[in-house]
């Protein structure tokens, strides 16, 4: 099993250099990230929520390219309907070319209505807008030299795209998916898949199993890191903390929780009204001790998960470290030794 990042720094402060912090902050922490053996850092893209969430992913993945030398960075995801997809397939490219072909390109078609709304793009469009910057974006990277494209949203004549990525024919394309319809779709059209962070385990196994089956159903080869799943941190080095986490996971499940979709979202744990006592109330989560998290890895990897990222909302280098050292050398696939 191999282990990455997924989430990405947040201004926080005052004024230029107090916004400027957190990203400093975040950089520091991918940095240490490489060091300790994690593999990949997949970077949100998000707008207009006043909280300080990364809104140029490409621009912060290409600051990491120029701060670390292996860890492979992955967007999670651009959202194709805002874009000019000519633009985002030079910015990608660009940011394979400095990396040294380390891009991992996750894209997607979005899903909300505030971020929409800023862009004045009508959500009932985000897919159709979706499907059409792809096809761009494999004419960009996947043609020799100049190519025009008349389509219903983008105009291009005889244009060509510079530099080409130094992954060929180009970096491996990534979708979030999570029903049925979408998960099999990545699989035939040549997509990895990343799977969401709140699904419970033995749904999430499924997910793997249906992936797996669809590529086999098209002839194509199937390698367990293709497919990225993503898991809340919460690391415990008592059980006398395990109150306080699980009012954390509650506080989280309540806010995100009702944006499950897709088949099995029923199975998820939606406590929007809740009143209840704090208790343990899924098992998404990877919340407790260094033993107890281990275990719900081993889960997961009998389900043949066999590539997990982590969102750590603590931020925390400490964390990191505890990580590395206590539970990542429980899996074999790990190479790099923990500092």
């Amino acid at each position: 099993m191999e282990f990455g990042l997924f989430g990405g720094a947040r201004a926080k402060g005052d004024g230029p250099a107090g916004d400027s912090q957190g990203y400093l902050d975040y950089i520091a922490y991918v940095r240490e990230a490489e060091e300790l053996g994690f593999r990949s850092v997949f970077v949100v893209e998000h707008h207009f929520t006043g909280v300080g969430q990364v809104s140029a992913s490409l621009g912060l993945l290409t600051y990491l390219a120029a701060c670390t030398k292996r860890i492979r960075l992955g967007t999670a995801v651009v959202v194709l309907p805002w874009h000019n997809p000519v633009l985002v397939a030079e910015q990608a490219a660009t940011l394979d070319l400095l990396s040294g072909g380390r891009l991992e390109f996750g894209v997607g078609k979005g899903y909300r209505d505030q971020e929409f709304n800023g862009f004045c793009v009508p959500i009932d469009e985000a897919t159709e807008r979706f499907d059409e910057a792809m096809e761009v974006i494999r004419k960009a990277w996947s043609g020799k030299g100049r190519f025009s494209h008349h389509g219903k949203r983008w105009h291009y004549d005889n244009v060509v795209v510079e530099p080409s990525p130094t992954q060929q024919p180009h970096p491996p394309f990534w979708l979030g998916a999570g029903s049925e319809d979408s998960i099999r779709r990545a699989a035939r059209e040549g997509y990895n898949l990343l799977l969401d962070q709140l699904a419970p385990i033995d749904l999430t196994c499924e997910r793997v199993a249906m992936f797996r089956d669809e590529c086999g159903k098209t002839g194509r080869a199937y390698d367990p890191m293709m497919v990225g799943v993503t898991r809340g941190l919460q690391l415990l080095h008592s059980k006398d903390e395990r109150e306080k986490a699980l009012a954390v996971r509650l506080g989280m499940l309540k806010n995100i929780g009702t944006l499950a979709r897709g088949r099995g979202a029923e199975r998820y744990a939606n406590l929007k009204d809740y009143t209840g006592p704090v208790t343990e109330l899924d098992d998404a989560a990877l919340l407790g001790t260094p033993d107890d998290i281990i275990a719900r890895l081993k889960k997961l990897e009998a389900g043949g998960v066999e590539q997990v990222l982590i969102v750590d909302g603590s931020g925390s280098i400490e964390t990191l470290r505890t990580f590395a050292r206590e539970i990542m050398p429980a899996f074999t696939r790990n190479t790099v030794a923990a500092q």
